[in-house]
């Protein structure tokens, strides 16, 4: 078992990551730091695979109160408000330093500033892109200053973490365990403060649109640890995910622009159904709308014969959708499809987690010290329901904010030493399936998790369903520990050990989000309960939170919401819609 010592240890590498790594080193070039991505640096992850571009405000028409409470009312008002004024107010700065520093230039409008496009819950068009395949621009160039960087950064690819190491007292992080996937071994990390920036869990579900590394691993070994959660009830599935069988395209996100440009969503009659569930907005409509729209036609017997609803862009014109949308026509093009000139089958898709670990404006976790998280791992900032071009953006400033504070804890903590009985109890719970020589096979678990949550835990939810996945989801925790590798002798990139590792993390988030759904019995953005349909602000302007009591089991606990902006007297007594 090899042994690293650092000031940061950084895990994963999209936008969080990278950002927050180029943050910590130019705070302090003296701190050393160590980053473990689970793929390729530069190649893996969400951030890369962002297609529509962040929302800033830099027109002189807009502003940043105008960007919050759309990030607000479409968040359904449970937002952590100084989260989500952070994310508006820091975005301009980061767009500057992106543009500036980084060297990510955006497109451009024809009077040369920044060019700004439509996204869907906006007042106003402030999603800058670089044409559609912007995440492939911002990752590349946050990649470049990180090589730039490597007499501090050491990167560590194909390289996943288990779990963390704490004090005695368990509220304080000293490091973690990694697994190097190309050799097997694991490697002990000691560091002063541990950024986690791993992503969600949404690959949980059987039409997901996530890379395949993004497994919720970060989340899950927060979990572990003790950390402080909030709003896992809050899944994002996105409207527009890709059709393609049994393709690794299947659930692949055809961006929100397309909508934004002015693509009709149509069923399996021909109908543009969106009529039926936003006459105002219709396809311009949130995302948790429009998904369920497709989701209920689907359900109702109005859908296509593979189980979906089609997008139409060839009313824009063919050579207008090819010159605006050149990546997305070539995905289509994949399949054998021309999104310029057909309809393409599409279904909602899982797309996005709103809940994750608790945090203050500064990324530190509420209740474990020198654990930062950054990204999607996190919760408050969107809410119920994430705004098209606020993720990235969360990615981005949330990242630099990462960096920097974990800059200053570095500089004002010493390296504590880490408890080797704790090492040897991480390396026994990880490396025992290879030990058995019998078992159970992981691979029917993993798909059964898939359609367990697409079913149950799904677009859709209500009481007996959320009951039934919650019991069959602890008896799978049970069963997947009882698994084995069936080859005993292979370290090196041993996918099974490594896919019963994702599955363990899978059940993990996925016994929270089921939990904390059950308990929220209302309807609110992206939460759809089919026995409790309508919004009760009365009693539901509050936030769920869960921790490890320990042994694996969920502690519940409910508190009203951050409202330092305006109180939920006021939501309520403006009778505010969303």
């Amino acid at each position: 078992m090899n042994e690293i010592k650092t000031d940061v240890l950084i895990l994963g590498s999209g936008g969080a990551g990278l950002f927050a790594a180029l943050h910590v080193y130019d705070s302090n070039p003296s701190l050393n730091v160590v980053l473990a991505t689970k793929g390729l640096i530069g190649k893996c992850g969400c951030s890369r695979m962002v297609q529509g571009g962040m929302n800033v405000v830099l027109n002189p028409a807009d502003s940043v109160e105008k960007h919050f409470m759309d990030t607000i009312k479409g968040g359904g008002f449970v937002n952590d408000q100084d989260l989500a004024y952070t994310l508006v107010s820091d975005a301009p700065k980061a767009v500057h330093e992106l543009e500036v520093k980084v060297g990510c230039f955006f497109d451009r409008a024809e009077d040369g500033k920044i060019h700004q496009k439509a996204f869907a819950g906006q007042s106003f068009d402030r999603t800058v892109h670089v044409a559609d395949l912007s995440g492939i621009q911002i990752i590349a160039r946050l990649t470049d200053q990180v090589f730039r960087r490597e007499d501090r950064i050491k990167i560590l690819e194909e390289t996943r973490g288990l779990d963390f190491l704490t004090t005695a007292e368990g509220d304080r992080v000293v490091g973690a365990v990694l697994a190097d996937m190309r050799t097997g071994e694991l490697i002990v990390v000691n560091a002063k403060v541990v950024i986690v920036a791993t992503g969600g869990s949404s690959s949980m579900y059987k039409i997901s649109a996530p890379s395949v590394d993004k497994t919720g691993d970060g989340m899950a070994m927060c979990f572990r640890a003790g950390a402080e959660f909030m709003d896992m009830e809050m899944m994002q599935f996105h409207p527009t995910g890709l059709l393609a069988g049994q393709s690794r395209l299947s659930g692949s996100v055809l961006e929100e622009g397309l909508r934004g440009a002015g693509g009709y969503l149509l069923n399996g009659l021909g109908e543009r159904f969106m009529e039926r569930y936003d006459p105002e907005r219709m396809e311009r409509s949130t995302r948790d709308r429009v998904a369920r729209a497709g989701y209920m036609e689907i359900m109702a017997g109005r859908g296509t014969e593979s189980g979906g609803v089609y997008l139409v862009m060839g009313h824009l014109g063919a050579e207008f959708v090819e010159k605006k949308f050149p990546g997305m026509c070539d995905r289509v093009r994949d399949i054998g499809k021309q999104l310029s000139s057909e309809p393409v089958e599409i279904s909602p898709t899982s797309h996005f987690m709103m809940g994750g670990v608790k945090i203050d404006i500064h990324c530190q976790s509420t209740n474990m010290k020198n654990l930062v998280i950054a990204g999607e791992d996190s919760s408050g900032v969107h809410g119920a329901n994430r705004l098209g071009g606020n993720g990235i953006g969360e990615s981005v400033t949330f990242g630099r904010r990462a960096g920097d504070t974990a800059a200053a804890l570095a500089e004002q903590n010493i390296l504590r030493p880490y408890r080797q009985e704790q090492v040897e109890e991480i390396t026994r719970r990880w490396m025992k399936f290879y030990k058995r020589t019998e078992g159970v096979d992981i691979y029917p678990i993993r798909d059964e998790i898939k359609n367990l949550m697409w079913d149950k835990v799904g677009v859709v939810r209500e009481a007996k369903s959320l009951q039934e996945a919650m019991s069959r989801l602890e008896e799978l925790l049970e069963v997947a520990d009882q698994s084995f590798v069936t080859n005993r002798t292979l370290f090196r990139y041993n996918m099974e050990w490594n896919e019963i590792i994702n599955t363990i993390n899978w059940i993990t988030v996925a016994r929270m989000v089921s939990k904390s759904a059950s308990l929220r019995t209302e309807s609110r953005g992206s939460h759809y309960r089919s026995d409790f349909k309508e919004t009760d602000n009365n009693k539901w302007l509050v936030n769920i939170y869960l921790k490890n009591k320990g042994n694996m089991e969920i502690e519940t606990y409910i508190k009203p919401i951050n409202a330092t902006r305006f109180s939920a007297e006021e939501i309520i007594k403006a009778n505010i819609k969303y």
